[in-house]
This record gives structure tokens, C-alpha cells and sequence, in this order.
């Protein structure tokens, strides 16, 4: 997913795919400092995927092959934005924020 990354955690992701193969990611789920696994449902998305080989504004360098997902979602009461990153080739989700 390019060189000299910004500090991304993987993630595991649960999704959705549309009848035309579209991915839709619905939960992110995480493991805490205690180790125990915690899940969030993604309130929002906006996909951006498919714009070209670019730097994102996290820092995180993508090309048109990884799929990249800027999603909202609720931690303790309160919306947060993170953007997910799933390369198709390794199979692994990413994500920073």
C-alpha cells in the first residue's frame, strides 16, 4: 500500500457487496489495549476508490488498485471520521484516524 506509511492498525471489516460487486463496508472491528475485540457500525461512507495514484490526507500513498473508504462512526456517543484502506491483492483492511 506504498512507502513510508503513517502508523495504520489493521482492522477487521464487515461488509456488504451489491449486486454489481460494489463493497460496502458496514462495521470495523478492533481489538482495544485489553485485548478484548470492540465493534462499531459505520454510520456513513463515502467511497473513494478508483481516483488515480495519489497521497490521501492522512498521508497514506494509494493507487487505483486500493479501495479506500472515508466512513463516519459513533465512539462514545460522539461521530468520528477514519478512513479505511483495503488492498485486494494481500486481502487486508487498514485503517487510520
Amino acid at each position: 500500500m506504498g512507502q513510508n506509511l503513517p502508523a495504520l492498525k489493521a482492522v477487521e471489516v464487515i461488509c456488504q457487496h451489491g449486486k454489481d460487486g460494489e463493497i460496502v463496508p458496514m462495521r470495523i472491528r478492533l481489538t482495544d489495549e485489553d485485548g478484548l475485540k470492540q465493534a462499531f457500525r459505520i454510520k456513513e461512507y463515502r467511497d473513494l476508490s478508483h481516483l488515480g495514484t495519489r497521497t490521501m490526507p492522512d498521508g497514506v500513498y494509494v493507487t487505483d488498485k486500493i479501495l479506500v473508504y472515508e466512513c463516519r462512526i459513533l465512539v462514545f456517543d460522539r461521530l468520528r471520521m477514519v478512513r479505511l484502506y483495503y488492498d485486494p491483492a494481500a486481502m487486508i483492511w487498514k485503517m487510520s484516524g
